[in-house]
């Protein structure tokens, strides 16, 4: 019995001296080794910080996407820029550039409907004849009245490539809308033109292989 008393007594007091030993602050600790301190320590970005500022701290940052990378919102990469306002070179150069989009499913088809007319009905209008709340019949603000995309033979010739340039830089009096619609967008948006351009010339619902242009397989062109 007491030599089971003194076990315990001598496994407490050891106990009470780790406990303080650990706790002293005479104790000089000795942190652990970082595998990977650039990880650890990582030097964050202020939000909002200017370019200049986190260059002063020696954090080399502009902003700038990794060359070659793309959007995932913007997939589609359009490969002719403007090189100057009033450039014609490269917009004669689009017309060779083919869209992307070869079909829209209903619910997109839905939702390009109504990015055509958020975007672009102002001017061309709703039936896409160029008679737009702006124009209207020359009664609205706007006085030369906007190009009509259907039953024009000059547009309904124009290739997707020189619609997405146009649609991108601007053309004549017309802005780009390159910050409000995505490439893609652009690209779904023609696509719509040229379907309802389709219709118009045809006198009919342009059909091919049995599938009218709403179906969820279409794939005209």
């Amino acid at each position: 019995m007491t030599t089971m008393r003194n076990k315990l007594l001598i496994t407490g007091a050891m106990a009470a001296v780790i406990i303080l030993t650990a706790c002293s602050d005479s104790v000089k600790r000795k942190p652990g080794t970082d595998y990977m301190p650039d990880m650890a320590y990582s030097r964050a970005l202020e939000t909002y910080a200017s370019t200049a500022e986190l260059n002063e701290k020696g954090i080399n940052y502009n902003a700038t996407p990794v060359a070659g990378t793309v959007s995932r919102s913007q997939d589609y990469v359009y490969h002719i820029a403007m090189d100057a306002p009033g450039d014609t070179v490269n917009y004669f150069a689009s017309n060779a550039t083919q869209s992307p989009v070869q079909m829209l499913t209903d619910k997109e088809m839905e939702e390009t409907k109504r990015l055509y007319m958020i975007n672009c009905g102002i001017c061309h209008g709703t039936k896409l004849d160029g008679n737009g709340p702006l124009y209207k019949d020359g009664a609205g603000p706007y006085p030369a009245k906007p190009a009509t995309l259907v039953g024009d033979a000059k547009y309904d010739a124009m290739s997707e490539g020189m619609m997405f340039y146009s649609i991108t830089y601007g053309k004549n009096l017309m802005g780009g809308y390159a910050s409000q619609v995505t490439p893609k967008q652009r690209w779904d948006i023609i696509h719509y033109i040229k379907l309802e351009q389709g219709k118009k010339s045809n006198g009919t619902t342009t059909v091919k292989d049995g599938v009218t242009p709403d179906s969820t397989t279409v794939a005209v062109k």
